[in-house]
């Protein structure tokens, strides 16, 4: 056995030393998996993305597979902040084998906006897909949150609104340094409750959330917010049962902490901590889904060569919950695909 484990542990340091050359200084660099057995396991490796950097991964289950939307990191190794300046999309059909599908949107698509294409998500709705995503603003000071649509995941997208869906003005955010902080408005999360009324969640130190129009492209009423432990960022919906669990980055550097509640605008009920913080880098994003009577957490990582705070990659994990639905911790395994369910978990709901 021990054997075994030494002929595959050379092989995968093999397929990781040529992850290493594709991604030395150039971030925009790409090698090529080959298909034999040892690299097929291998695929099934931590981080899952390993020809470009990604970061602030989103999933959609669609027609059978699941639709990964991703930030791009291309800062270089010497940058001292991120670059990213579109997105990419991927699919898989048995979440170890991902289709490159290229970058269905950019900051180009939104001709308001300057830069940043900061963490976004996708969903589906009335037969089309509607993309969230932050930028920041060309004219108006600070981030905003744009909206594109398209009639399939991998786009085209075009902006669905000719002009941000929340800018900097419409919200009042903590005051840094005698300034309101123009970065409060990040990270939006999309879900559609059972009554078939979307929402519309997004912040940073501050956790917002609004009604979203049927056309999922204007606001229906105020902007509202929500008092959750030590807010970061990073926000996300999703349901389990008849309980709405929203899950965000919590503190600095950054934890993934979850919260429940009966319907979806809480009150919501602290239940811990269930990612800790990711070595080589201080930000966490997360998203979750229910695939194939299966539960997945996807974050990011720094575990590339060459990796780091701006180039980081996208990992994925088995998510179990106990009988009283409390999400057991995420372990960051290698091998995050094969994580056995721990002692009490509930299988196949």
């Amino acid at each position: 056995m021990k054997y075994r484990t030494l002929i595959l542990s050379v092989l995968l340091a093999g397929t990781f030393l040529g992850i290493c050359n594709g991604c030395s200084s150039d971030s925009s660099a790409t090698f090529t998996p080959t298909d034999t057995a040892a690299e097929q396991y291998s695929k099934r490796a931590n981080p899952i993305i390993r020809e470009r950097f990604s970061s602030d991964p989103a999933a959609l289950v669609h027609n059978e597979r699941v639709w990964l939307y991703t930030g791009h990191d291309e800062a270089s190794i010497y940058s001292n902040f991120f670059v990213m300046d579109d997105w990419q999309l991927y699919s898989s059909d048995d979440m170890v084998n991902w289709e490159h599908h290229g970058s269905p949107v950019s900051v180009e698509t939104f001709n308001w906006a300057q830069s940043d294409a900061w963490a976004s998500q996708a969903i589906k709705r009335n037969g089309r897909f509607y993309f969230y995503s932050t930028v920041r603003h060309a004219t108006i000071n600070g981030f905003a949150i744009g909206v594109a649509v398209a009639d399939r995941p991998e786009g085209p997208f075009k902006d669905a609104r000719g002009n941000a869906l929340i800018s900097n003005d419409m919200t009042q955010g903590p005051i840094v340094n005698g300034q309101e902080m123009d970065w409060d408005d990040i990270d939006p999360t999309i879900f559609i409750d059972k009554d078939e009324q979307a929402y519309l969640f997004w912040g940073n130190t501050v956790l917002y959330y609004a009604k979203l129009k049927n056309n999922m492209i204007e606001l229906d009423g105020p902007i509202r917010t929500l008092d959750v432990p030590s807010f970061t960022e990073a926000p996300w919906i999703h349901q389990y049962g008849d309980t709405y669990y929203l899950s965000y980055a919590y503190e600095f550097p950054e934890k993934i902490a979850y919260a429940t509640a009966d319907q979806i605008t809480g009150p919501y009920t602290f239940q811990g901590v269930i990612n800790q913080p990711i070595p080589g880098s201080p930000t966490n994003h997360q998203s979750i889904i229910k695939y194939k009577d299966n539960w997945y957490f996807f974050y990011h990582n720094a575990l590339l060569p060459s990796g780091g705070e701006f180039r980081r990659s996208v990992a994925v994990e088995r998510m179990f919950y106990n009988e009283d639905g409390e999400i057991f911790p995420i372990k960051q395994a290698r091998y995050g695909l094969d994580v056995e369910p721990p002692p009490g978990a509930i299988l196949g709901n």
